[in-house]
């Protein structure tokens, strides 16, 4: 239990920073945002606890596949934004737009 803690904790320092150096620099901000921090951590977590690389090999593999139609999404959302969409909204709309497409 102390070691998912500690994940978690260590996981959400790392967003919060990221946000936190976004509001004062969005180039810095979208610099380590592009980082593949989620599948980076993934990967460790995942192989601190398994020790397994065919799961890392897999993950990586699926996360690859995945990540081609959520592009769409950082088209879409700046678009909807700049025509004064609420960002709530726009992002409602951009957030499922990958998955309809993947399953087109």
């Amino acid at each position: 239990m102390l070691f998912y803690i500690f994940k978690v904790l260590i996981t959400a320092v790392i967003i919060v920073i990221i946000s936190e150096i976004s509001k004062r620099s969005s180039l810095i901000g979208g610099i380590l945002a592009s980082i593949p921090l989620v599948s980076f951590l993934s990967f460790v977590w995942l192989y601190v606890e398994t020790k397994s690389a065919e799961k890392i090999a897999a993950l990586s593999s699926n996360i690859f596949w995945l990540v081609l139609p959520s592009l769409s999404l950082f088209i879409l959302l700046p678009v909807l934004l700049r025509k004064n969409l609420n960002f709530w909204l726009a992002l409602l709309i951009s957030v499922p737009i990958p998955w309809i497409r993947l399953n087109w």
